[in-house]
């Protein structure tokens, strides 16, 4: 059995344009182009594409995992390293489930003690797993934006993704300092750091006023996203939409 690529990007939620991509890289060939050039892939391609889901899912870079899929030879033993690797990323998740938790505990603890300025360990890896390309595919009717993301990342190393995760962990547990002290979504210090924020989105593409108001708006309709910012201060999703209205508003309109 054979599907179109549409079909293949609806599947998989990999956008038709990474799908040519891999394909001009030499990563992810179709099964055959018919005569109306429209492309199609079998078992073996949807395969193929799930192994790099995966390995891009542990945060290897195109290159590295072009390497891998070149070297193996047995389809199975490479499934059972896979999932040898996904056990391991979820005993790393599990950390980091806790890693949040003493946040929350601090958080609760500086409220409780009245102060205006909260101070928490920065946890280096709180967003790790929660990879820019990936959170983004929850934008529906903005392609354009999503792409631009999805590219940008496929670009980066480990290591700069790693670093992208570090500077993102910065940047929510500032926002989240910023709403214990009780300052309101459109204070010049929330803006500020909104500003920051929106410049690193610049990195991949510049977003319009929709658009930033959408990725705004996802930080609460969001199931995934929500339990993200919340995980870090309750109130967070809210005040990080609010905030972004305000900045999309002033700065982009």
């Amino acid at each position: 059995m054979a599907w179109p690529i549409a079909e293949v990007a609806r599947m998989s939620g990999v956008t038709a344009r990474t799908l040519r991509h891999y394909a001009d890289i030499g990563l992810l060939v179709p099964a055959w182009i018919g005569a109306n050039g429209h492309r199609y892939y079998e078992e073996r391609q949807l395969l193929r594409l799930q192994q790099v889901l995966v390995l891009r899912t542990l945060g290897l870079g195109l290159p590295e995992i072009g390497r891998i899929l070149a070297a193996q030879v047995d389809e199975v033993e490479a499934l059972r390293g896979h999932h040898r690797h996904l056990l391991a990323e979820r005993d790393r998740l599990d950390a980091l489930a806790d890693t949040v938790a003493r946040t929350i505990t601090e958080l609760e603890q500086s409220r409780k003690d009245g102060t205006e300025m909260i101070t928490i360990s920065r946890p280096e890896n709180l967003f790790e797993g929660f990879r820019p390309a990936q959170c983004m595919k929850v934008l529906h009717g903005f392609p354009e934006l999503v792409g631009a993301v999805e590219r940008h990342t496929e670009t980066l190393s480990r290591a700069e993704l790693e670093a992208e995760e570090r500077e993102r962990t910065a940047q929510m547990v500032r926002l989240a300092e910023l709403l214990a002290a009780g300052l309101p979504a459109a204070a010049d210090e929330v803006q500020a750091e909104i500003g920051t924020q929106y410049r690193t989105l610049a990195q991949s593409r510049a977003a319009t006023a929709e658009e930033y108001r959408a990725i705004g708006r996802c930080c609460v309709e969001n199931e995934h996203w929500r339990a993200v910012y919340e995980s870090i201060a309750p109130g967070l999703a809210e005040y990080q939409r609010d905030a972004i209205e305000a900045y999309a508003a002033t700065r982009l309109s």
